[in-house]
């Protein structure tokens, strides 16, 4: 049986065995799912399992995860998508074995033929116009079968057989040469550029296709008026009928404007109007891609109100201004954009929305595209307030030298774009752009390989964001915030949500809405004693430092603090009211809140010896006030703060003179100066064994100066761990494995860190 005879058995519906190499992609679902309304046994392999698979299945498709040569052993077709090559197992087997295969291309247009074909072309607007045509003709009461290249939720599906009607709509891919494969009733094309340069020679190869595919079409052409290719090559068709803004086209609009994400406009027909539309898909792009659908309707006798009806109800592709979340405060919007004309207008587009910046980020695809429109792309970015780029994403192809996101941010610093960057890692783009976001952003994502990803964990992560600001009210809350800025070593990654209440009640608010919700949440003060990993801290980090946790009062000879109060501040407050006891806590790099947690001491001093009282809340947010006898106190430790959360508290001193104060104060200072290094550090790394203080047993063991990658044990105290500015967490983590190593070997003792080590070792979003 050879190809041909095979096709025409698709097209009067024969029952065939058919197996598709990659159905789990959106253009070959479609095909299997309109092979299996035909009446097809369709099998089909991929990589991976998705939802549509899953649908599928339903419907009768075997799906293969993975792909194997004895999963074509029974087809009597086989179809492959383009993204298939020599190589791959199926693919070979059906070479060897002179099996019958189709592209997918071919298989689409035989199906085609089987009904009037409206074929959708152009390098700009595809998906989102197919699927509004399907939309309207089906409303306007013509059964439409439609094929489009991506998920369309209110179609159902992105491919579907409708029996009654006569018209099949579909999405013509012009990226390989196949669009001269289609044989269409009537096409609709939207533009015609330079672009898939790495298939076509030029524009001039381009052309030939879309050239091709017109003188087979056999009804009307409806071409944009507006794109100078599309006119030059479409106006002499026997059935050309113009669409557009221009003058020239005879359906027109004017009279746009848009709001709350709609446009407004009105169409013309030969200069007399046909009505009033509101189109619920924002971009001028989109009006005019809508004034195509209404022109082919309008030409197939449906009537306008009923068009209207259809572009009012409307909505969008998954990934063409995909509004991934919105409130008053941000919205995310991910689109599939990637060649500089798509680039160019899905920004304006997001421009007009009406808020405050236009934050973007944006995966190029493929390297020859971005090497040759690297000037075009460069001048594309014109109303992205900031722009992120990634590198590219290959879609395999073979990687050019010195082409990479790089060339691209070159392109744009030349345009003078200031606030452009090219970062490689894509897992960090999304923490670039989430630190950068302000009340009042919009965030979009570009491109056509998976960027969507950092769009859906911003979108995720943005919602939360919003509903923590809501529940605390008054503060600051910020996303992916540095906690290298925060911590006395100067090392550590992210912090998921960086949250800074001005209240008591507004972090009890906070506390209760994270455990009722199971989100982590961990307070950090002024972050000495502390060693945040290099992946951060996956949920809400608390600083309490603003407000009521500022407030330092000192009533009938004691002090009340709140936990942000410095250790330093509290020293000096007990000063002016002539309180001794306190001096020590000068030299504690700390608040506190951290001095109470961890029962800090130095000089001989210890908090809990000078605590009165401490209020605290629970993880329900309920507040309490206990004595030091009340909780579980330790040597540097307090177990009931573990899972509790101090605000403030009450210290005793007894009294003294200024003079005597300022002595101790003089001492403590010079003490930590002439003892403690002045690099960044955690404070002292180890507890004292029983054999000897921890400092001694580093010197006696030769490890002073000792050092992995940026950090390195002090040359000053023993019991220091420092960085030198370019540490890592993971640097101080190996060299304090390496100390604990070298005394257990050496000396047989087992040190125990005083240091916290909390956080991730992977990221925040692994």
């Amino acid at each position: 049986m050879d190809t041909g005879q095979i096709l025409a058995d698709i097209l009067v519906g024969g029952e065939l065995k058919i197996h598709l190499i990659g159905v789990a992609g959106s253009g070959m679902s479609g095909i299997a799912g309109l092979l299996i309304a035909l009446g097809h046994h369709v099998s089909g392999s991929d990589k991976a399992r998705t939802v549509e698979i899953d649908r599928l299945e339903k419907l009768g498709l075997k799906f293969h995860l993975g792909q194997n040569a004895a999963n074509i052993s029974e087809a009597d077709l086989i179809i492959f998508s383009s993204a298939i090559r020599p190589g791959n197992p199926e693919y070979d087997e059906a070479l060897r074995t002179n099996r019958n295969m189709v592209r997918r291309a071919d298989a689409l247009a035989a199906i085609m033929n089987c009904k009037k074909g409206i074929v959708v072309c152009g390098m700009h607007g595809k998906t989102t116009t197919s699927s509004m045509t399907a939309h309207v003709l089906k409303v306007g009461g013509l059964h439409p079968s439609h094929y489009v290249g991506a998920e369309i939720p209110i179609l159902g599906t992105n491919a579907n057989w409708d029996p009654e009607g006569e018209f099949f709509v579909a999405e013509g891919d012009e990226s390989d040469g196949t669009l001269a494969f289609y044989h269409p009733e009537h096409a609709i094309v939207l533009n015609i550029e330079e672009e898939h340069l790495d298939y076509y020679a030029d524009l001039a190869a381009i052309e030939a296709v879309f050239n091709q595919l017109l003188s087979q079409t056999r009804g009307k052409v409806i071409f944009n008026a507006d794109d100078p290719n599309a006119t030059r090559i479409c106006s002499g068709h026997p059935g050309a009928v113009s669409y557009g803004e221009s003058h020239t086209a005879f359906y027109r609009f004017d009279d746009l404007h848009a709001k709350d994400f709609q446009s407004h406009f009105r169409v013309l027909r030969g200069g007399e109007p046909l009505g009033a539309v509101t189109l619920n898909v924002p971009g001028k792009h989109n009006v005019s891609n809508a004034v195509g659908v209404i022109a082919l309707a309008t030409e197939l006798g449906v009537p306008f109100p009923k068009i209207a009806e259809a572009l009012e109800s409307f909505r969008g592709a998954k990934r063409r201004f995909e509004i991934k979340y919105r409130s008053d405060r941000y919205m995310v919007v991910d689109d599939y954009g990637h060649h500089p004309s798509e680039v160019k207008a899905t920004l304006a587009t997001a421009k007009n929305t009406g808020r405050k910046r236009v934050l973007c980020m944006f995966q190029p695809h493929r390297y020859s595209r971005t090497e040759k429109l690297k000037e075009e792309f460069g001048r594309a970015f014109h109303h992205a307030d900031l722009a992120i780029i990634a590198d590219v994403y290959a879609a395999s192809e073979v990687p050019i030298p010195g082409v990479s996101g790089q060339t691209i941010v070159d392109e744009m610093i030349r345009e003078g774009h200031e606030d452009a960057k090219f970062q490689p890692d894509r897992k960090k783009i999304a923490l670039e752009i989430g630190r950068a976001l302000e009340p009042g952003d919009v965030v979009l994502s570009l491109g056509a390989g998976n960027i969507h990803e950092s769009a859906s964990i911003l979108a995720r992560d943005i919602k939360q964001l919003d509903e923590l600001q809501t529940v605390m009210g008054a503060g600051l809350i910020k996303l992916y915030e540095p906690l290298s800025k925060h911590t006395t070593m100067r090392v550590g990654g992210p912090a998921q949500f960086w949250a800074e209440p001005e209240t008591e009640e507004a972090f009890a608010r906070l506390v209760r809405f994270c455990t009722l919700n199971e989100i982590p949440i961990f307070v950090l003060g002024r972050g000495s004693n502390l060693l945040v990993r290099d992946g951060g801290i996956r949920g809400v980090v608390v600083h309490l430092s603003r407000g009521e946790f500022k407030k330092v009062e000192v009533r009938d000879g004691k002090i009340h603090a709140g936990v942000g109060v410095k250790q330093k501040e509290l020293a000096y407050a007990a000063r002016d009211a002539e309180i001794g006891g306190f001096e020590w806590f000068e030299g504690i790099p700390g608040n506190v809140g951290g001095a109470l947690r961890m029962n800090a001491g130095a000089m001989g001093g210890e908090t809990f010896r000078q605590v009165v009282s401490v209020r605290y809340i629970d993880p329900h947010g309920n507040f309490h006030m206990k004595t030091p006898g009340e909780m579980d106190v330790h040597y540097r430790h307090c177990g009931t703060l573990e899972k509790n959360y101090a605000v403030s508290a009450t210290f005793v001193g007894h009294p003294s003179t200024p003079e005597e104060i300022e002595k101790l104060l003089e001492a403590s200072t010079q003490k930590r100066r002439t003892s403690q290094p002045r690099e960044s550090s955690a404070g002292c790394c180890f507890k004292n064994p029983e054999q000897c203080p921890a400092g001694k047993l580093v010197d006696e063991l030769g490890l002073k100066g000792a050092r992995i990658g940026g950090a390195k044990v002090s040359e000053i105290h023993g019991n220091f761990l420092v960085n030198d500015g370019a540490a890592t967490a993971a640097d101080v983590l190996a060299l304090i494995a390496h100390v604990k190593e070298v005394a257990l070997r050496e000396r047989g003792i087992k040190l125990e860190t005083e240091v916290q080590i909390v956080g991730d070792e992977k990221g925040i979003h692994d």
